[in-house]
Formats: structure tokens, C-alpha cells, sequence
């Protein structure tokens, strides 16, 4: 029976080599050359095959960033990730939120190297004219079915990515680009394919899979391409999960999260980083001059699986090596900038226990940005702004999650490199100083809550602390303030920020200096310019009041704030606590929280934490005991 395989990638983040760039040393379970032996074996077993990526691969690791540094220093040499890609050969390619971080410019100037097309249906140039193509229609020979002549198969691919880059990345987009519901312009692409003479229709949605029911513009909207009339498989991507395979897909309605289906529509998402590779066989049948799916078969093949499964691959596979030729100078280049010193830390930064209180992976950074904010206050016209307080927030970009056990922050006291700061600081944000009310700082809080689930006094041992999914770049801590967060309340907003429960209220003691914040009390806040911009759906997912904006990047903020005073102190602020719980009768109420398997040795004093051993997927658990003052 003829078939087709897609081979797919997606959220690569610039891993292109096997190298992890925080860590300084080789990784060979994540980066496209890791990959580039299976892509070629995946290839070789089948002839009618297509290699495609589904958004994400310009930014997320210090290749990228240096280049797009580069780039803003005059220099127009070729983008590493699509040098890396033109190496491998790909087919077709989608864009992905991420790729808006650097600026359009940048994005034009990296595409114009790509020797393959590269798809968006949903994002057009204000002036109504598309960004990139919307599809494409690539043809395949396949025998056909009555006989033994081939047959031409014309595949049509569309690439759709959310919406809500008109606010996660506002300072380079408003006013140049339009975006559109995903739903309605896969509907939209699918039925031009098909005019156009597209045999298959293949959606790469770089877009995740959630259950409920579908909201127009949503974020997560793959999984409601199903329903969708001629689309024959779906690409989903920007979760980082694996499907079919991730926990979090069990259950959902019209989800088989077994054979990978979505409203019986053949699906994948490969992962993130590299380090999985998704492969789908799709059965075809050829009658009356129509091809059609009569069957699938799909396999999430990862790079590391446990100890007793390592993946190995041969390191003189041809696509490898050409992928490190290609990127051998840029490879060189980010090595040396991470490597340069800026100073030294007396204390350990670390993010093992961020989600408890912990927070020395972002009191440097939060001092940095307020240091930031207040020059770019003194310079306004508008001298009644410095009389406001000025706070400052930030989040602990990697603890854990998604990213896995190994994907924590750990920064020993000691020297301070810009690969110290880009393993704190992940993404390239810049500084952006909002002005809001109390009860806005309290809604800030609340949504950033979300990442606890709600624990019943009364109910089992062991109740999970941390909601799996919720990413922990959403867990907004706000330093000048002092506050409790009640674990008996439910939490007003689901994970996607969207308000759930109006009169729940897990903020308690919210206080400024001592005193209760109140509501129409009005304050600043140095932030950055995603979370400025809505980014996370706070704010109600629209533009934040920003009264200043900075050009540097975050990172360049503490870089700095780091080299005017040679050392750094971080002191340890703890500015947060659970509000303490005990069972009815009194007796000790314990939750489990799971970290990074490196936080053994690194437990804060001041928290009751008991070891329990090893978790899933090679986190480390404790029980926290809440009925004391944390």
C-alpha cells in the first residue's frame, strides 16, 4: 500500500548543535545534528517522505542570540539555524511565535537564506499582503493503486502560529502586522489547497492541544483542527510535549493520546529542543483519481529515554557533519561571548526552590530592572511618576517543568559570566515599566498563583503541589511587596490565564512597607516588555499601561548592573510565604513538590522539607509541611 512519511521537527530554539551553551559543555541528547542520523535513516526507509519544522528555531538558545547581536552590529552573514536546516535539506518550515522576538527585520533578513518555503496563513503585513506564503503544494510520486505507473501526489501545507504574538512581542509588531483566529484561516487555507488541486492537506500548527471548548483567537487551537473539512494531518508544536505520549493529553475529549488523533485526524508533536523527532505514516489509497488516508501510523522517537535506553548515533553521518560545518564559525563566536567575564556573585543564584519562595534565581535580575526603570523614570517629563513606589517583577525561567529535571538554574558563588546571565535570563526581553493600581497587583499575583493547585485540607496525603503544565515563566514574583498565597483557595484563572473562578482570592496580607496595599492605591513596576505587552494573558490579555520602554535587552540590564559593582550579594529575600494549613483535628498537612534531582544539598533552612527519592522522569521529590509558617 503507498504511503507518505512526515518527518517532523518543532520548537528546536536554536539547538542546532548538541551543545548545551549554560552548561558550556556537549549535550548529545537535544540539537538538530543530534537528530540528523534518524532524520537520515527516516529518509532512507521510505522514498516518499517530507522533512518538516513547525515554528520556534530562530530563538531560545545563545546561537540565537548572538547572531541577532551580530546582526545588530552590521553583520549579515547567514542564520545558523537555517544554514543548519538548508544543510539537512528540509522541505518546508512554519513560523512559530518566537521567531518575532529578534524584530521583523531580522526574521526577513534570516529567511532570506532559506532555501525552502517557509509558511504562515494567519499574519499578513498591515497593508493586507501576506509576511510569508500562506501554503504551498509540494508533489510526490506514488505508485497508484490499479497499477503499476506512478501516480503524482500534491501535498499542500499551510502554517498557522497563535495570535497572541501581537502581544508577546507588541514593541516590533503593532502597527506593522495583522494576525487572524488559527481555526478560521486553517479553514480558510485548506479549502485553497484543495482549489489549488492539493491531494492532502497538511496543517503545521505551531499551536498545542488543550480540551474545552474552542475560543476564537485561542493560544492552544491544534487540537480543534479535526473538525476542520480537508485537512488530512496535523504538525502541533509550542507546548514542548510529546504527542501521542504526554500525560497531559490523557483524557481529553476527542484527543487519542495512543494512536494520535485528533477528532480521528491523524497528529504529532515532536517535543522541543531537538531532542525528539516526530514520524508519521500515512496509508493512502489511490481510486478514481483521488488519493485519501486509509490509515496511520505514528512514532515519537527521543533521543534519551532512560539509562537503559540511550539513543546512539553514528558521528560520521554525512547531514551531521554538514550541519556543524555550517555552523562551525557562529558555534565558535557564541563560545567566546558567553565565556567573557562581567564580575562575581558571593552567593549562589539557584531555581530548585523557586516555586517555594526561593528567590535568589531572580532578586539579581529583579534589581537590575528596578535600577533600569528608575533611569528611565528620571528621564520623563512627568516628574509626579517618581514619587510612586517602584517594584519590580520576575520570574524563574527554568524550574523544572516541561524543561525537564535537568532544567534549573544553578549559578555557584564564585566568577559571573554572560553564560551565567543567559542561563538566568532565557529570552530577549526588554525592560518596560507599567504603571497600575493595587487591585491590578493583586490580580497580577493571582494569575501568577495559578501554578499551585488547590489543596483540600481534608483531603488524601500527598496532594501535588505544583500544577504539571503551568510554565513557570508565568510565576511572576513581585519584589517591594510582601504577601501570603492560600492553598485552600482555588485558583481564579485556568492555565492559559483565563479567569475561571471571579471570587476566589488566594493573595492574603498583600502589603507595601508594612501596610495593606489598597486598591486604588497606583504603583510602578519594572517588568519586561512580554509581560508589559499581555504576555500570559495578564492583565486580561491586553496591553499593560507602560510609561517607559528601554531598547536593551534584560540581559544587558544585569550585565550592567553586574560590572558597576564588580560583586554581587544577593541577599536572599524572601518576600512570599504559603499561608499555613492543618488538618481539622489539628495534625501536620503535607504536600509533595517535586525539583531538579541537583536541589539534594541546596534545601533553604527555613522551609520544612522532607526527601522522599526520585519522581517521575527524574525529579526529586519532598514533602513540604504547610501546618508550620513557611
Amino acid at each position: 500500500m503507498p504511503s507518505l512519511r512526515l518527518i517532523a521537527t518543532s520548537d528546536l530554539h536554536m539547538h542546532v548543535r548538541p551543545y548545551d551553551y549554560f552548561e558550556d559543555r556537549a549535550d548529545e541528547s537535544v540539537g538538530l545534528a543530534a537528530l540528523a542520523p534518524f532524520i537520515a535513516e527516516a529518509r532512507a526507509g521510505h522514498s516518499c517522505n517530507l522533512l518538516l519544522d513547525n515554528g520556534d528555531f530562530l530563538q531560545g538558545a545563545p546561537l540565537g542570540d548572538v547572531a541577532a547581536q551580530a546582526y545588530a552590529e552590521g553583520a549579515r552573514d547567514d542564520n545558523p539555524v537555517i544554514a543548519a536546516m538548508n544543510a539537512i535539506g528540509y522541505d518546508v518550515a512554519a513560523l512559530g511565535n518566537h521567531e518575532f522576538n529578534y524584530g521583523l527585520d531580522y526574521l526577513s533578513h534570516a529567511l532570506s537564506y532559506a532555501r525552502f518555503p517557509v509558511l504562515c496563513a494567519n499574519l499578513e503585513r498591515s497593508d493586507g499582503t501576506p509576511f510569508v506564503p500562506p501554503s504551498t503544494i509540494i508533489t510526490r510520486m506514488l505508485p497508484g493503486g490499479d497499477s503499476e505507473a506512478e501516480t503524482p501526489l500534491r501535498i499542500g501545507l499551510m502554517g498557522l502560529l497563535p495570535p497572541q504574538i501581537l502581544q508577546w512581542d507588541r514593541s516590533h509588531l503593532h502597527g506593522r502586522v495583522r494576525v487572524t483566529d488559527i481555526r478560521a484561516a486553517a479553514g480558510e487555507a485548506a479549502a485553497a489547497l484543495r482549489r489549488e488541486g492539493a491531494d492532502l492537506v497538511i496543517a503545521l500548527c505551531h499551536s498545542g492541544i488543550v480540551g474545552g471548548a474552542y475560543r476564537e483567537s485561542q493560544e492552544n487551537a491544534a487540537g480543534h483542527l479535526g473538525t476542520i473539512p480537508g485537512i488530512d494531518a496535523i504538525i502541533a508544536g509550542h507546548q514542548h510535549l510529546r504527542f501521542p505520549g504526554s500525560r497531559e493529553f490523557d483524557a481529553l475529549p476527542g484527543i487519542d493520546n495512543v494512536t494520535g488523533t485528533v477528532n480521528g485526524v491523524p497528529a504529532m508533536m515532536p517535543g522541543a529542543f531537538g531532542a525528539a523527532l516526530g514520524l508519521m505514516d500515512l496509508d493512502l489509497a489511490h481510486h478514481d483519481g483521488v488519493w485519501r488516508v486509509t490509515g496511520h501510523e505514528t512514532t515519537i522517537l527521543r533521543l534519551r529515554h532512560t539509562a537503559d535506553g540511550e539513543t546512539t548515533a553514528p558521528a560520521d553521518c554525512p547531514a551531521r557533519v554538514a550541519i556543524l560545518a555550517a555552523t562551525e564559525t557562529d558555534h565558535a563566536r557564541t563560545l567566546s561571548t558567553m565565556r567573557a567575564g562581567i564580575g562575581r556573585t558571593r552567593g549562589a543564584l539557584d531555581s530548585h526552590f523557586a516555586l517555594l519562595g526561593d528567590n535568589t534565581a531572580m532578586e539579581l535580575v529583579a534589581d537590575a530592572q528596578r535600577e533600569a526603570a528608575r533611569a528611565l523614570i528620571d528621564a520623563l517629563p512627568d516628574h509626579d511618576l517618581r514619587d510612586l513606589p517602584l517594584l519590580s517583577a520576575a520570574a524563574p525561567f527554568k524550574a523544572g517543568g516541561r524543561g525537564g529535571a535537568q532544567y534549573y538554574t544553578r549559578i555557584n558563588p564564585g566568577p559571573l559570566s554572560l553564560r551565567d546571565l543567559a542561563n538566568l535570563y532565557l529570552y530577549p526581553n526588554t525592560v518596560s515599566v507599567v504603571r497600575v493600581t493595587g487591585a491590578q497587583l493583586r490580580e497580577w499575583l493571582e494569575r501568577s498563583s495559578g501554578i499551585f493547585r488547590q489543596i483540600d485540607p481534608q483531603g488524601p496525603a500527598d496532594q501535588q503541589l505544583v500544577r504539571h503544565g503551568f510554565p513557570s515563566y508565568h510565576f511572576d514574583v513581585i519584589f517591594g511587596l510582601d504577601y501570603t498565597i492560600d492553598l485552600c483557595a482555588p485558583a481564579r484563572h485556568d492555565r492559559d490565564g483565563i479567569l475561571v473562578a471571579p471570587d476566589a482570592q488566594r493573595i492574603t496580607q498583600l502589603l507595601h512597607e508594612g501596610a495593606p496595599v489598597r486598591p486604588e492605591q497606583e504603583f510602578l513596576v519594572a517588568t519586561n516588555n512580554y509581560r508589559a505587552g499581555g504576555g500570559g494573558t495578564f492583565f486580561g490579555g491586553m496591553p499593560a499601561p507602560v510609561i517607559a520602554e528601554s531598547t536593551q535587552m534584560v540581559r544587558e540590564v544585569v550585565a550592567e548592573y553586574v560590572r558597576a559593582r564588580d560583586t554581587v550579594s544577593p541577599r536572599g529575600i524572601r518576600n512570599w510565604r504559603f499561608a499555613p494549613l492543618s488538618r481539622a483535628d489539628g495534625s501536620a498537612l503535607d504536600v509533595v513538590f517535586e525539583t531538579g534531582a541537583h536541589a539534594h544539598g541546596r534545601e533553604p533552612t527555613d522551609l520544612s522539607l522532607t526527601p522522599i527519592g526520585e519522581a517521575e522522569n527524574g525529579f526529586l521529590a519532598y514533602r513540604l509541611r504547610l501546618s508550620q509558617p513557611a
